[in-house]
């Protein structure tokens, strides 16, 4: 089973075999299995586990010291009264730009905003983004 090196990332490597893809990411002392083949994972534990010794840890759910965000994105959503908003695959649309044209204009609107807290929501949103979404991130700076 052969991986080949990445030409940027020193410590990760790939292997394709039809449309299976694993990568092997290496840190210090440990290894992180991504892929979209079950079976070709499996093999390449398989492989490791004779010829280094190891622990299988599972399902990563914290990685180089970042955990997944999810629950963290949630608090953010749920504290700032957004969880019913829907999201956008495509975080800044081409052309669109904010202004004070957009700005609430029932009282609906005004009461809805007036219940966020600008400068938190803001800075809570732009921590996540500058740690896991740089097109996010992107467009959160041209909209300041």
């Amino acid at each position: 089973m052969i991986f080949i090196k990445n030409k940027h990332d020193l410590c990760v490597y790939k292997k394709i075999s039809g449309s299976s893809i694993a990568y092997h990411v290496l840190y210090v002392d440990g290894i992180l299995l991504i892929g979209n083949d079950v079976k070709m994972l499996g093999d390449v534990k398989e492989l490791l586990s004779i010829k280094f010794s190891m622990k299988d840890m599972g399902e990563a759910s914290y990685i180089l010291c970042m955990s997944h965000w999810n629950s963290y994105i949630e608090k953010v959503l749920k504290r700032f009264k957004m969880k019913k908003k829907r999201g956008n695959e495509d975080p800044m649309r081409h052309g669109i730009k904010l202004s004070k044209k957009k700005s609430p204009k029932t009282a609906e609107e005004l009461k809805r905003m007036l219940d966020i807290p600008d400068a938190s929501a803001m800075g809570s949103i732009q921590y996540v983004v500058q740690c896991t979404r740089p097109d996010v991130a992107y467009a959160f700076e041209r909209n300041e």
